[in-house]
Order: C-alpha cells, then sequence, then structure tokens
C-alpha cells in the first residue's frame, strides 16, 4: 500500500510541474482569398491575397504554391516566396503575378461588360508554409477557399 502511494505521489508530481509549462497555443490552417485582382497592360494579372491567420498565435509564412480557378475554366499555377509574421488571428497581403489562359481572360472580360453587376467565381487551393511562434520547423497548411470577382466601379481593370 506504500509503495501504491509512492507511486501515484510521483505521477501526481509529474502531472503538476508539467502543467507548469506555457500553455500551447492552438494552431489551424489559414484561410486565403483574393482581395484583389489588377490586369496589367501586358495580360498578366497581378493579384492581392490575403492570407488570415486563424491561429491562437503568431505564424511566420514564408510561400505558397496552389492553384486558382476561374468559374469552371482549367486552373493555373499560385505560387509565392515571401516572409510574413503573421500575429493571431490577423491577416496580411502578398502580391502574386499570374499568367491567366486566354479563356479566364475572356471570362472575365465577360464580366467587365457588365459593370458592378457581374460577378465571376473563383476558387484558390493548395498549401501554405507557414512556422507556428512555438515550433523550430515550418509547416505546410492546405487552404481551400472559394468566392466572387466583381469589377470595382470607377477603376479600370481592377477587380474585387
Amino acid at each position: 500500500m506504500k509503495r501504491l502511494l509512492q507511486e501515484f505521489l510521483i505521477v501526481l508530481l509529474i502531472a503538476g510541474l508539467t502543467a507548469c509549462g506555457p500553455a500551447k497555443k492552438s494552431v489551424y490552417p489559414p484561410t486565403v482569398s483574393i482581395q484583389q485582382l489588377a490586369v496589367l497592360p501586358s495580360g498578366q494579372w497581378q493579384l492581392t491575397v490575403r492570407i488570415q491567420n486563424n491561429s491562437y498565435g503568431e505564424m511566420d509564412f514564408t510561400s505558397l504554391d496552389g492553384q486558382l480557378q476561374i468559374a469552371e475554366l482549367v486552373p493555373v499555377r499560385l505560387h509565392g516566396v515571401f516572409k510574413r509574421d503573421i500575429p493571431a488571428l490577423a491577416g496580411d497581403v502578398v502580391q502574386l503575378d499570374v499568367l491567366p489562359t486566354s479563356a479566364m481572360a475572356q471570362a472575365l472580360q465577360a464580366i467587365a461588360a457588365k459593370g458592378s453587376s457581374g460577378t465571376l467565381a473563383y476558387r484558390v487551393s493548395g498549401s501554405a508554409s507557414a512556422r507556428p511562434e512555438q515550433e523550430d520547423k515550418p509547416r505546410d497548411f492546405d487552404f481551400h477557399g472559394n468566392d466572387w470577382l466583381s469589377p470595382v466601379p470607377g477603376i479600370a481593370n481592377t477587380y474585387r
């Protein structure tokens, strides 16, 4: 009985010491969306991509690698290397250039003719590389998002 009591006290002591350490902050995948799309004179698209950190701790983002799909058309690669330290539950933007297919460019032109009432569905998917603040190594977080683009009134070749 004495030995059982000693083992119980040791386990209780270890559990108590473990609880004294720093609290581990919850880490969740980011949300990625297009904040703005600008059509450059060359026909290339300049995307302002918003990365929303959904974690309860800061994350250091270093890259995005994925796909951008407009409507149900063939997707194009979405890729960028950067350094963004995004605080907990906050967001930041990065600029990415994309060369659209001709079908994607035509779909965007079709909604431009409709003005601010025109909309075009898009989907982004892939992975973001980030290092949570309490970890030593970065890891990849999958993201999937979809939304709509519409022409910005008064600003030619710009969509949000």
